[in-house]
């Protein structure tokens, strides 16, 4: 079994999840005519995130969990770390952006400050259906999402372990509760599911988390049985998901495809494939958290500095100015990372290791 670290593949994975996601919001910016129907379905990158999510903490947890080794409080403490200093920090710097734009006259949304919904976004749960509308950072409702998973995680894990031996069980069940829910939604609300937020998002996580840990169960029980098998199911998953996204296929085909890509992209790096692996691609995986939660900070203070300097009325970016935005963001979502999200992080598992080892002297006192 491979460790965390070396299922490289899949952090690299993150970064185009997140490349997607942003040429969603940024495409609408760009003067040109039409949008390409696979930028159309950028939302989708959510939903590769919560699947990566779903296998990377079965990947990490599960195995403590079946021999009762896990300890739910530990747990928490370290996926808070990891989610909540910068969304912390972005709720509040997108506080004095709407602050400061409304005493300069910047255009920006009425509902950025929507005070009502403030405590809904400090507690994480502002994607519960417990806050009036998206406000302040919106790409967060995403965490609040996985807030939602982190603490109903014990439940995936049963489940997950209890089927361990049975993995096909578990993805075919997997896959069915997907191929019912989401038509299902649909019927019910008038609305997909895939692009439910503030008032559904906590359940838009619940079949994607469940399908990566599905896909962990096959992973781990060596369904990709060699290097070429995980070549050719990363190639035609891959080419699936393009071709998915491109011809308008059902969100749920859509889906389906993400975890068989993860399976497969997880089958290369257990086979010793350095597919994937390379130092960009994995380094920009792992900055893009921040550059997830700071693109729509960067869109609003760069859209309207662009459109005052260059006098546009309709804020349509020129080409060169489009790619200098969509440009910036790496640099700054290095930055953000470096100064704040990684040193947040390590401060706070520091925090639970010195709790520990108070506690641990004061056991043997």
């Amino acid at each position: 079994m491979q460790d965390a670290a070396n299922i490289r593949p899949l952090t690299s994975l993150r970064f185009f999840a997140a490349l997607w996601v942003v040429l969603f919001h940024y495409w609408p910016k760009l003067d040109v005519a039409g949008t390409p129907a696979l930028v159309e379905k950028g939302y989708l990158g959510v939903e590769l995130f919560f699947v990566l999510s779903g296998f990377i903490l079965c990947h990490v947890y599960l195995t403590a969990f079946g021999e009762e080794r896990f300890r739910y409080g530990s747990f928490l403490w370290n996926r808070l770390a990891r989610v909540y200093p910068l969304h912390l920090a972005t709720l509040f710097g997108m506080i004095a952006l709407g602050v400061v734009a409304g005493l300069a006259g910047l255009s920006v949304d009425a509902g950025i400050l929507r005070w009502d919904a403030l405590p809904a976004n400090l507690l994480m749960v502002q994607a519960w259906g417990l806050a009036p509308e998206a406000a302040f950072n919106h790409p967060s409702w995403s965490i609040s999402a996985e807030w939602f998973a982190y603490l109903t995680f014990p439940a995936f894990a049963f489940v997950a372990w209890r089927l361990r031996s049975r993995p096909w069980l578990l993805a075919g069940g997997t896959l069915a509760a997907i191929a019912t829910l989401y038509p299902a939604f649909q019927a019910l609300t008038g609305q997909s599911l895939t692009q439910a937020t503030i008032a559904w998002g906590a359940l838009r996580i619940v079949p994607c988390f469940a399908l990566g840990c599905a896909m962990h169960s096959l992973w781990r029980s060596g369904v990709m049985r060699s290097v070429r098998m995980a070549a050719i199911g990363a190639l035609f998953s891959g080419a699936a998901l393009l071709a998915s996204a491109i011809l308008g296929a059902p969100d749920m085909v859509t889906v389906a495809t993400f975890g068989a890509l993860i399976l497969s992209l997880a089958g290369l790096a257990q086979h010793g494939s350095t597919f994937g692996t390379q130092g960009v691609f994995v380094y920009l995986g792992e900055i893009s958290y921040s550059t997830y939660m700071i693109c729509v900070p960067w869109k609003i203070i760069f859209v309207n500095a662009a459109a005052r300097v260059l006098n546009l009325a309709d804020e349509n970016l020129p080409l060169w100015v489009w790619l200098i935005f969509i440009t910036a963001l790496v640099p700054l979502s290095a930055a953000s990372y470096h100064l704040i999200e990684k040193p947040a992080r390590e401060r706070m598992k520091l925090m639970a290791d010195s709790w520990r080892s108070r506690r641990a002297v004061a056991a043997g006192a």
